[in-house]
Formats: C-alpha cells, structure tokens, sequence
C-alpha cells in the first residue's frame, strides 16, 4: 500500500503528508527530494534549473534518451515496486492512475482559510498573499496539464479529498492511517477485476485486428483505444470534438492511428492529429496505413527473435 498526495498551497497538505509518512513508517518522496537525488543522474545543472521553472521542459528528451518525465515516472514506478511510500505531489495520481495498491488523496481547503494561513506563514498582506496562491495554484494546474493533458483540480483523479477548513493536521494524518491500513485489508478484492484483462479485445474493424496480430507476432506490447483526447470545446468547457487513437505502443510512447479511408477522409484525421499535437505536446502519434503495417514495424527496428 502506496500512498499518493496532491494539495492546494495553504492547506497544510505538506504537513500532513510528512506526518502520515512518519506515522506509517513509510519513505517521503517529495520534488525536492527528486531534484536533489534522481534527476541530476540524467540532467545537468542548466537543465536542473530548466526543470525547476518550467513544467514543458520535463517533456524535452534527457541524454538517456528519454524525456526527464519519462525518467521521473520510471524512478518513481522501481521505488514503489521495492517499498511502500508516500508520494508528495509530481503527478502520482496519474501515474499510479487504478494502481490496486495505491490510495490517492487531495488536500483542500477554502481560498480564505488559504489565504490567512499565506499571510501568517509567509508574512504577507492579503492582497499579495492571494496573488501567491494564485500563482501557485496556476502552476500545479500546468504542470498536470502539460505533462499528463489531465486537470489537476478533476476530483475523479483521487479516491479522497480532505478539507482542512476545520480539520487539523493531527486528525487528517490519522484519519488516512486507518484510510490506507482497511484499504490495505481490501487490496486481494481489488486485485480481482485484473482478470478481466486476459479477456479477448473487441476490435471495431478486421483491420485493426489484423494490425494487433502483427505487433503481438513481432513481440511489441499494445493497447487497444487507451485514451481519448479532447481537442475541442464550446464557449460553456463542454467537450464538442474529441479523438482516440486505435493503439498504443508503450515501449515507444507512440499512439497509432489505422486507416482504409478516402484521401478526402484522412486529410481530416491529419488536422485532428495535428491539433491533438499542439494541445498536448511531446505526444508520438502517427496515421498508419493498411499497406504501411509492416513498414511500422520495421521502423521500430523490431522483430520476433529479437526479444
């Protein structure tokens, strides 16, 4: 059992996480720590400070050859594979996104509550201390957005949110106690719907079939419609246009797109892949071709003796 917190500035979600962590027994994993400890075995000192300003230039490759993101979520994923912990923050609620063993919680509380707290703690007067949260908040939001394409603030990215308006440190780190130990308790229950994954795909067309068949023969892992992006909305935030790819190549972070269309009908995926591009950058995705199968997976440089 893992836990994951996320926290608005102000509602003493730090404190928490750090009392939860002492009280479980169970390591703290907080930004700090990671810029401190893994990411200067991929990134220099310019690209340290590049990463502490800007949430984008964690999607910029590292010199292993995968982006400082990509290396942040594979350090983060062989951590907790050898031991439980309490994550600080960095997006693990999306990372660890329907982990069986993870319990991902959000710490809220009122913007005035907040901003008495800023004022206090910080020395400031209202009006700069609502600017500071502002500005913090805002900061949280794109990094989740720029990262992930997810909204931060979305409450069905956790299992709990816990308002701190009249709930003190103390309380909220016991009250998650007893949360993670009955979890805990449930987690060979939870484990149960895994099964369900041997189940057989439904493929909308033979084509996509035909395409799965080939990258199982070649070895390479797939998912089939894993995500669906919104690339378009109305003047009210209600999603009008959206799209998903019919695979995923997690090895190679690429979503493809299959198609036997009219030329006329593929121009129109071209402008929804290249929308989709400028909305959530440093996503791979490419449009494929029936004819083009098998020059995909010679371009991946793969085959079945390989591996």
């Amino acid at each position: 059992m893992f836990i994951t917190i996320s926290r608005q500035t102000g509602s003493r979600g730090k404190e928490i996480a750090e009392l939860l962590a002492e009280k479980r027994e169970l390591s703290l994993i907080t930004r700090d720590m990671i810029m401190s400890q893994w990411m200067p075995e991929v990134a220099s000192k310019h690209e340290l400070h590049m990463l502490s300003e800007s949430p984008g230039f964690f999607l910029t490759p590292s010199s292993q050859g995968v982006s400082f993101a990509q290396h942040l979520e594979s350090r983060l994923r062989a951590f907790i594979d050898e031991q439980p912990a309490v994550v600080f923050g960095l997006g693990a609620q999306i990372i660890f996104a329907g982990h069986p063993e993870a319990l991902h919680v959000k710490i809220v509380a009122s913007l005035e509550v907040r901003t008495e707290r800023i004022m206090q703690t910080h020395c400031l007067e209202k009006r700069d201390a609502e600017r500071f949260l502002e500005l913090t908040d805002r900061k949280h939001k794109r990094y989740i957005a720029t990262l992930y394409g997810k909204d931060w603030a979305d409450p069905l990215l956790y299992h709990v949110t816990l308002n701190t308006d009249h709930l003190g440190i103390e309380e909220a780190a016991s009250l998650l106690c007893f949360m993670a130990q009955n979890r805990q308790n449930f987690i060979p229950t939870l484990e149960e719907p895994q099964e369900n994954k041997s189940k057989a795909v439904v493929f909308k067309n033979p084509s996509e079939e035909e395409f799965a068949q080939i990258l199982s023969m070649h070895n390479i892992e797939w998912e089939y419609e894993p995500r669906t992006f919104p690339i378009k909305w109305d003047t009210e935030g209600n999603i009008t246009l959206a799209f998903k790819p019919d695979f995923y190549l997690p090895r190679f972070d690429t979503y493809i797109e299959l198609t036997t269309m009219e030329q006329k009908y593929v121009s129109d995926k071209k402008k929804k892949v290249r929308l989709l591009k400028k909305l959530y950058p440093g996503t791979n995705i490419s449009i494929v071709f029936k004819n083009d199968f098998y020059s995909l997976v010679n371009r991946f440089g793969i085959r079945g003796s390989d591996e």
